[in-house]
């Protein structure tokens, strides 16, 4: 059973859907690389003050 994906890794989920972005696209757009924007969506780790800034700029935008 899947755990349920809310918060920071819905909204890039969402985003990448509404805009069909790949994962490098995203990850260049918002200058991360793949491997953490992976880790954040996956929520095996969470995104510092920094990337979780330039995350929501880019899909707030």
């Amino acid at each position: 059973m899947e755990a349920e994906i809310t918060g920071l890794p819905e909204q890039i989920i969402q985003y990448q859907k509404k805009h069909d972005l790949t994962d490098n696209e995203m990850a260049f757009q918002s200058h991360l690389s793949v491997e953490r924007l992976h880790d954040i969506k996956s929520g095996d780790q969470q995104a510092t003050a920094d990337e979780q800034q330039r995350l929501l700029l880019l899909i707030q935008a």
